[in-house]
């Protein structure tokens, strides 16, 4: 077979196929049976790959410049192995399985294939499990999506390996001292071994394989809010009026359900004529203040829509209980392109011509009531329901993508849903975590959530800022209540930190004045934050320019950057968000309590948050401009505004206006933050902020790089031009120390301002 070997061994046929030099697909099946299948995961098509074949004995060797795969003849046994001849990865003797079974009427398999880890060795991925751990092993885990729970059968190592397991039946995952495992339905044991290096090099070999995560728009990385609902067309405008007169910062509103009116017209796509009469004004209104409304969709249509009589006459309704429950609302198969063409129609024509600018995608999994197991038998476009339950996401965001993309190129495709499936980073999809219970220990686990979640290759995740249900501090009287109050500020903080910052909740509004006024401790912590997430947008729109071109993560686990330091691999409380900035988000209450029924708070005495700075290299307070040497535990004073934040030396970070929305000033007059002790390098990446023309090329970059030693900074002359870039600029040069640099205020003395045009820089900067 090309790039590889077709051969078979005692009961069952293996194709071993390089898609690279350090790709490659192992499929097996049962001998004289057949295998064929299309991935809906993988886009890649196989490269040449040179390889040489040996054979030796019971053992069949193929060789890459990267890899060398072994194929036991006896055992069905497939081992890698590096350039070097050092063992990465084993599958376990005998370890691939097939037990016959029925899927309706279909004869297939439950297939299991079991591999063999080191004892120690940290895997890390399954997508985004809420059971707080970062290393998955020694557990046992049910793959399938459902609210809350995204599965991506697939795991890295910290050997520099990754493995997906292309399946998208439920899956369980298995590890334990015998094997590690996957089994699922199918005709076949069909998965992907990715041979990176490191983490980051795995990321991009699964990006390589399952597609690259296209640029959002630029204010898809202001704030944004939301809650469970805006009932009317005037409360989301007044939101941004709100927000405007209160001179706090906001790029977007979020439109939840029911603006279509009753459940028996559930995601009719179309505007209630009562309360959202003038559709059409409404987002205009908006737009005329400079934001930009996203507005939700679901996968499910109530009884009395066009579109589920349009779909039910074409057979492309699935019959189960979804939300909301009991209304007869029904999902429709996303698996077959042309009920895709017919959600786009109705989405377009009732809500896309209106000139909205984001979709909201919920209950993506999607939301499966009164669950039989008859359910799981129906037929869709692909197969069984049971066949290719956990690709939902995947299609459904798929439609929606496409489907925009085709339409215009004006606008970049901005995407919220709650699930997942590997491969949706293509399709601009941007996944949270569902509708979690606030509560410290939901925050807690939010982190190795998004983190694993990361690690799978799909760069985009965000949280209910705040948690969605406020069951444990009152409902809808949460607000009144300190203890709330607390957690909501550190969880802003978080959020910041995050790809798209985004409150959201039901029981009680998160709107920032239902938090009281300047000067309420509450109020100044999320305002603070809020602008500081302004401040740092050319650093997070660069690190979105990596994510697009370079395969890089936004949330970064500590050992991603970090693996020779062991004391990483397993902090589950702190990450790296792009490569500077290390982020400890402080995870208990401080500074109130609950006393009987009332709650109580005490500023009086500054507490600390404990965290770990990793080895090798020295750190910067982003707050004080101390400066501490890695390797060790500090505890770090964390008022009720203070997140620890610290910079990794060698970084340099662009600091931007102070603005109103995210476009509101041209990047002119730009803070460049310098942290000495090691040399660094930064590309500012900029672009007309929101069209397709960046593919195309229209786009600029200004690398600056530190030389420590010398202490030189090497400003590169500007590569690339689009519309309304700027020719000249300038910037304001800190070398950042106790003095200068600090925290989310301007720098008052700058170590050198200069002019630049585009041409090369290269400035001696001395210490102040």
């Amino acid at each position: 077979m090309p790039n590889g070997i077709k051969t078979t061994i005692p009961t069952m046929t293996v194709d071993i196929q390089f898609f690279s030099p350090s790709l490659v697909r192992i499929v097996k099946y049962p001998e004289g049976k057949s295998f064929i299948k299309t991935s809906l995961s993988v886009v890649k098509t196989p490269e040449k790959t040179a390889f040489n074949i040996s054979e030796n004995s019971d053992m069949i060797s193929l060789t890459t410049s990267v890899l060398q795969v072994q194929l036991n003849l006896i055992t069905g046994r497939v081992s890698y192995f590096d350039a070097n001849g050092i063992e990465l990865f084993t599958e376990k003797d005998y370890g691939t399985q097939f037990t016959p079974t029925l899927d309706v009427k279909k004869s297939t398999y439950l297939v299991r294939q079991a591999f063999m880890l080191d004892n120690n060795e940290a895997i890390y991925g399954l997508g985004e499990q809420q059971n707080g751990k970062l290393i998955q092993r020694g557990e046992r885990i049910i793959l399938q999506n459902e609210n809350m729970k995204i599965c991506i059968p697939y795991f890295l190592s910290v050997k520099g390996y990754g493995i997906f397991w292309d399946n998208y039946a439920a899956t369980t995952y298995t590890d334990n001292a015998q094997e590690t495992s996957f089994e699922s339905m199918g005709d076949g044991s069909d998965y992907y071994f990715i041979y990176g290096g490191n983490a980051d090099g795995v990321v991009a070999g699964m990006r390589n394989l399952t597609g690259q995560a296209p640029m959002i728009p630029l204010w898809g990385f202001g704030y944004l809010q939301s809650k469970e609902r805006y009932k009317n067309q005037s409360q989301s405008v007044d939101v941004i009026q709100t927000y405007r007169r209160l001179k706090v910062p906001i790029d977007g509103v979020i439109q939840d359900w029911q603006y279509w009116g009753p459940d028996s017209l559930w995601n009719a796509m179309s505007f209630d004529k009562t309360n959202f009469p003038r559709p059409h004004e409404m987002v205009d209104s908006i737009h005329k203040m400079n934001a930009h409304l996203m507005i939700v969709a679901w996968p499910g249509f109530g009884c009395k829509t066009q579109q589920y009589k349009e779909l039910e006459s074409k057979q492309m309704l699935l019959n189960f209980d979804t939300w909301p429950p009991k209304s007869g609302t029904l999902p429709y198969d996303v698996y077959n392109p042309k009920a895709r063409d017919i959600y786009w129609k109705y989405l377009n024509k009732g809500i896309f011509s209106f000139n909205t600018d984001a979709w909201w995608l919920d209950s993506s999994e999607p939301d499966h009531i009164n669950v039989k197991e008859s359910d799981f038998d129906q037929p869709t476009f692909l197969g069984s329901y049971r066949s290719v339950v956990n690709a939902f996401p995947l299609e459904h965001i798929k439609g929606v993508y496409e489907h925009q993309r085709a339409t215009t190129s004006e606008k970049r495709v901005f995407i919220l849903t709650r699930s997942a499936f590997a491969g949706q980073q293509r399709y601009a999809a941007n996944s949270w975590s569902g509708d979690i219970v606030a509560g410290w220990g939901t925050l807690q686990k939010q982190i190795p959530a998004a983190l694993n979640f990361s690690l799978t290759g799909i760069p985009y995740w965000n949280a209910d800022i705040g948690g969605f249900f406020l069951w444990k501090y009152g409902g809808k009287n949460a607000l009144q209540t300190k203890t709330y109050r607390e957690l909501y500020a550190r969880w802003i903080q978080f959020g910041t930190f995050t790809p798209m910052m985004r409150s959201h909740g039901t029981d009680a509004p998160r709107e920032i004045y239902n938090f009281g006024r300047k000067g309420n401790w509450t109020f100044d912590a999320i305002d603070k934050y809020i602008n500081l997430r302004y401040r740092l947008l050319p650093y997070i729109y660069a690190t979105a320019w990596n994510v697009t071109s370079h395969s890089e993560s936004f949330m970064r686990a500590l050992m991603m950057d970090f693996a020779s330091d062991k004391n990483t691999l397993n902090i589950n409380d702190e990450y790296m968000f792009g490569h500077a900035i290390l982020v400890a988000p402080v995870l208990n209450a401080m500074y109130t309590a609950n006393n009987g029924n009332e709650t109580t708070e005490d500023f009086s005495v500054v507490k600390n948050r404990k965290l770990y700075l990793p080895s090798g290299i020295s750190w910067f307070d982003f707050w004080t401009g101390e400066k501490l040497q890695g390797g060790q535990t500090v505890q770090k004073a964390a008022p009720i505004d203070i997140m620890p934040l610290y910079i990794k030396a060698g970084s340099i970070l662009p600091f931007g206006p102070k603005v109103q929305y995210s476009t509101e000033k041209k990047w002119n007059k730009l803070e460049i933050r310098i942290y000495p002790g090691a040399n660094g390098e930064f590309t500012l990446y900029e672009d007309e902020a929101d069209n397709y023309n960046y593919e195309k090329g229209l786009y600029s970059t200004i690398t600056f790089k530190w030389n420590d030693k010398n202490k030189t900074l090497n400003i590169s002359s500007r590569t690339g031009t689009f519309p309304g870039m700027l020719k000249s600029r300038i910037f304001n040069l800190v070398l950042v120390n106790t003095k200068n640099g600090t925290g989310d205020s301007d720098t008052i003395k700058f170590n050198k301002s200069v002019s630049y045009s585009g041409k090369q820089l290269i400035l001696k900067l001395s210490p102040l």
